[in-house]
């Protein structure tokens, strides 16, 4: 394999603290340098490119993905377009697979693709399916704690968590009872348990018993233990971190102080107003998940899947373009640091995944998942689905990634194309 010098860029790598010019040597898929190699013995006969004005990053690490691709319905994307060509080494898939798909997962999904993929295994039978539409799929005699169990365990190199649903009314139609189950799971597997928060009260179409949106997090959080995941900090959708009354949740910082971990989870739900309130409050995200689907992305849509979402908000007005890459652009516009962000892409997600000792750094030694993102500064326009507009003055974008050494275009259909303000 050829050898390759990434030279002369802004070197960020947390979990080794390091953050200043550096060159990075590549060698047989591996890193074999950090620091100034470039015109020395180990350097010579590399393929040098000149990272000058870039940021040299960890492998970026996407903890919410959709990519079971054509087994989820019109959710899954193509795992490539959103991880290599999308500057992004490592996708976690969020629920897609579950104890009966896994075998599909590995076999049509993870392995063929140049992306690392990962899985958060369902704790549904059916996994991921397009269950908005099915909400019958998703109600708790369809959850098999033992044969969840044991899929997980006997592939634990890609099964790194466990998934718990929030389908459109669940709360209304079935309380805390998934929930229990998703959180028996964790404990008996000893994985996390990321919970996804959305629209769990009645809706006209869900109908069911009437619930207290605030009420949610109180219950949900008796149920987890300290590892486990909150999902969507930021959503628009009572039901979450932020009270009716508009207030921080005032069992957001005590759940933080027992462990539980906070994932951003972009996705369409995303709302600027509601990430201003839980940041001003002093609750900073863990991870960086930027939840795209097919549903609030510009790829078409596989023939014969619905045309439309029961959460129309879920077909995403802001943008119909977005990455991980765009995700931390949106964090640093509201006012996070570049060196507050790359850790949830990069060490924070690898210590979520259990996979310290792998990914989200740039040990010599480690297998080469590098990302290498442009860095400049202006104004952008950036808009969520609310309507709500921000200024960002500084914009990421990626250009090339390695994955286990090999360069990869961030040639993605998906990602962004910046709105000068």
């Amino acid at each position: 394999m050829q050898t390759t010098l990434l030279k002369g860029g802004r070197v960020i790598d947390p979990a080794n603290g390091i953050d200043g010019i550096r060159d990075v040597l590549v060698k047989d898929g591996r890193i074999a340098a950090v620091g100034e190699v470039a015109g020395t013995p180990a350097a010579e006969g590399a393929e040098i490119i000149d990272c000058s004005g870039r940021l040299v990053l960890p492998g970026l690490i996407d903890t919410h993905s959709h990519v079971y691709q054509y087994v989820t319905g019109r959710f899954g994307l193509n795992p490539d377009m959103c991880g290599v060509h999308s500057g992004v080494t490592t996708l976690v898939d969020q629920g897609g697979a579950s104890c009966m798909t896994l075998p599909g997962f590995r076999h049509y999904v993870a392995e063929p693709a140049e992306s690392r993929v990962l899985a958060f295994l369902s704790a549904y039978l059916v996994g991921g399916l397009e269950g908005h539409f099915y909400p019958e799929l998703y109600r708790p005699e369809c959850a098999d704690v033992d044969a969840t169990v044991k899929s997980a365990r006997a592939n634990r190199d890609i099964v790194k968590g466990i998934k718990a649903h929030a389908e459109l009314g669940g709360f209304a139609r079935w309380g805390v009872d998934v929930m229990k189950k998703a959180a028996r799971i964790g404990e008996l597997t000893e994985l996390p348990v990321y919970i996804h928060f959305g629209q769990l009260w009645p809706t006209p179409e869900t109908g069911g018993r009437p619930v207290d949106p605030d009420s949610i997090l109180t219950q949900v959080v008796d149920l987890l233990k300290p590892g486990d995941v909150l999902a969507h900090p930021f959503s628009r959708h009572p039901g979450g971190f932020v009270e009716q009354s508009g207030e921080l949740h005032r069992l957001v910082k005590e759940a933080v102080a027992k462990g539980l971990k906070v994932d951003v989870g972009h996705g369409s739900h995303f709302s600027y107003k509601m990430a201003a309130k839980v940041l001003e409050a002093g609750v900073v995200p863990d991870t960086l998940g930027s939840d795209m689907h097919g549903y609030n992305t510009s790829v078409p849509a596989p023939a014969g899947t619905p045309d439309e979402h029961p959460d129309e908000e879920h077909l995403f007005a802001g943008t119909s373009r977005f990455s991980l890459v765009s995700a931390m652009v949106s964090l640093m516009a509201l006012g996070l640091k570049l060196e507050q962000v790359v850790p949830m892409a990069t060490s924070n997600a690898a210590r979520l995944l259990g996979m310290s000792d792998q990914l989200g750094t740039l040990g010599v030694g480690r297998e080469a998942d590098i990302s290498v993102l442009s860095d400049e500064t202006g104004r952008w326009l950036l808009r969520d689905n609310e309507g709500t507009e921000v200024i960002a003055e500084r914009m990421l974008q990626p250009l090339f990634c390695l994955r286990a050494g090999k360069r990869f275009d961030a040639t993605a259909p998906i990602l962004p194309v910046p709105k000068v303000a």
